[in-house]
């Protein structure tokens, strides 16, 4: 079962994430969120098998800076 590991704000950011947790050697698949007019620049919902979602988890945490911060 795929599992949602993160929330991109658009597709550009989702693919750098998607990039970072290929070279990593997981697998990964983009979903995007809303409605399909919005293209590339709607959310995108990253999603990874259910048993990679720790090691996603820790490789976001360690690359992915938190907004605001």
């Amino acid at each position: 079962m795929w599992t949602v590991v993160y929330i991109s704000p658009n597709r550009v950011i989702a693919e750098q994430i998607k990039a970072l947790l290929t070279n990593e050697g997981l697998l990964v698949m983009l979903r995007p969120l809303g409605v399909p007019h919005l293209g590339d620049s709607g959310a995108v919902e990253i999603l990874v098998p259910e048993t990679e979602v720790e090691e996603a988890s820790l490789i976001l945490t360690e690359n992915v800076p938190i907004k605001g911060k």
